[in-house]
């Protein structure tokens, strides 16, 4: 990878992979930050939460231009195959190229957003690049709460003008973005023995897409606990189904690949569980088998558990595992093509002292109806007697189609390219809807380049559009 042009970006990039950065775990990459801007002799300054600014002056005849921030979060959504072994806070990314694709073995590349990091320090090592003052901001734990960019103080940047580069679609400039809010469930059970002369197995969903909860949530992918909950709550029609556990799924913002059970029936009827479950996976794969080709589902024996989930409980659960929404709820009037609002049933655990937890992630532009499908979700599972929280939520991004950067952008793209970039809000969250709250004058806009499989093992990054993307950006700096 270290050979691929430009290769200051790709050498960043490749150093990234090699340091772990989970979200709330970035020590390591912030002390690598902190150690190039000083390597550099660049103005380096740290808050509170572990937002990393490095400062670098104009270069000559940018002198009276307006400061612009450049920004990018320095962690990583940690998603893994199930038969990979692979430690987050201690291995380094295993990536290859494919044709035109940077990806990983059997995890997220994270290149999201390691890319725009990459580009970040490609500009502030540059000594030819014509520019005005910069900051460069690095943000923590984007993925799992915005926590950097709720803690930025009011004083700690300058610029006027931000172009964050977390966006992930060649050509193109966002200008908007969707506020979010997650949903969090807690059920409490009771531990039953488990009832004689019953038959235990385990039944699985694996090889789904999944994804970004925002950016594929209209893409018609499967949820993992939607697809093995719906058998299950069949199957608990017909026989008596006595649940053990259940495993779904993992980050709130990624739609889930995977879930497995364990359960029990009646011994008598092991033969008729098995019609049933071939019955049941035909049916999905008609629904579902052109948009999840590797689906597969296994039903294997186990052990008989000691111990089960009440009947009660059991019941509750797959309930309202089932009534829970899911999926697209309403798309945008204003933006042909954006959707407007949706839900992400995310995941499923057990947890100590016999209970389960439940996350789910709601987005909107509309704010109200933000709240209002974070209440259907609360509504459903306050129905089933489970405690239910929310977090804080974080606010959309307005677009404003007479920004200047975007103007800018624009004309820049059209120069070196020949074509008309398109504008373009997003329905996952950004971290700029947070920075306009704090700094209410800034001129913003997000581009990045093209990558697919975001938040899943099938990340991949083009190669030409980050090419691509350099020159555009760069095109932009000159002419700002």
């Amino acid at each position: 990878m270290k050979t691929l042009e430009p290769i200051p970006i790709w050498s960043f990039f490749h150093e990234i992979t090699q340091i772990p950065r989970p979200s709330k775990k970035e020590e390591r990459i912030i002390a690598y930050l902190k150690d190039f801007g000083g390597k550099k002799k660049l103005e380096t300054k740290t808050d509170a939460a572990g937002n990393v600014l490095i400062y670098k002056p104009a270069t000559k005849g940018y002198e009276t231009h307006k400061t612009v921030i450049l920004q990018s979060h320095i962690d990583m959504v940690c998603e893994k195959n199930s038969d990979v072994p692979f430690n987050f806070e201690t291995d380094p990314i295993q990536t290859y190229i494919e044709d035109d694709w940077v990806k990983a073995r059997g995890t997220t590349l994270g290149a999201d957003n390691g890319i725009g990091m990459s580009m970040m320090l490609a500009v502030l090592a540059s000594d030819d690049l014509k520019h005005p003052a910069l900051e460069c901001l690095f943000t923590v734990d984007e993925e799992t709460g915005l926590t950097g960019a709720f803690a930025l103080k009011q004083n700690f940047l300058s610029g006027e003008v931000l172009i964050n580069l977390d966006s992930e679609d060649d050509g193109e400039i966002f200008v908007g973005c969707a506020g979010g809010i997650d949903t969090t469930v807690v059920l409490s059970y009771k531990p039953e023995k488990s009832p004689g002369n019953y038959f235990a197995f385990s039944v699985s969903v694996k090889g789904l897409k999944g994804g970004h909860s925002g950016d594929d949530i209209d893409k018609g992918r499967g949820n993992a606990n939607k697809i093995l909950n719906r058998f299950l709550w069949t199957l608990n029609k017909k026989m008596d189904v006595r649940l053990h556990s259940f495993d779904g799924g993992n980050l709130r913002n990624a739609i889930p690949r995977e879930a497995m059970a364990i359960a029990s029936v009646p011994f008598a009827e092991k033969e008729k569980l098995r019609v049933l479950f071939n019955t049941y996976v035909n049916d999905i794969e008609n629904e579902k088998l052109n948009v999840e080709p590797t689906m597969r589902f296994e039903l294997e024996s186990e052990t008989l558990p000691e111990t089960v989930i009440d009947k009660n409980t059991s019941n509750t659960l797959l309930n309202a595992l089932y009534a829970c929404p899911h999926g697209v709820k309403a798309m945008s009037v204003d933006m042909p093509g954006l959707v407007e609002t949706s839900t992400n049933l995310a995941s499923v655990k057990m947890k100590e002292g016999n209970t389960i937890l439940i996350t789910t992630s709601q987005r909107s532009s509309v704010e109200s109806s933000k709240y209002n499908i974070m209440q259907q979700v609360e509504a459903v599972f306050t129905l089933a007697g489970a405690k239910v929280t929310h977090g804080d939520g974080y606010p959309g991004w307005k677009p404003n189609l007479k920004s200047d950067i975007l103007k800018t952008a624009q004309e820049s793209y059209k120069k070196l390219f020949g074509e008309e970039p398109k504008i373009r809000a997003i329905h996952a969250g950004l971290e700029c809807g947070l920075f306009l709250e704090k700094y209410p004058y800034l001129d913003m806009i997000s581009i990045g380049p093209q990558m697919y499989g975001v938040h899943s093992p099938d990340e991949r990054l083009s190669v030409s559009s980050t090419q691509k993307c350099w020159k555009w950006l760069t095109e932009i700096l000159a002419a700002q």
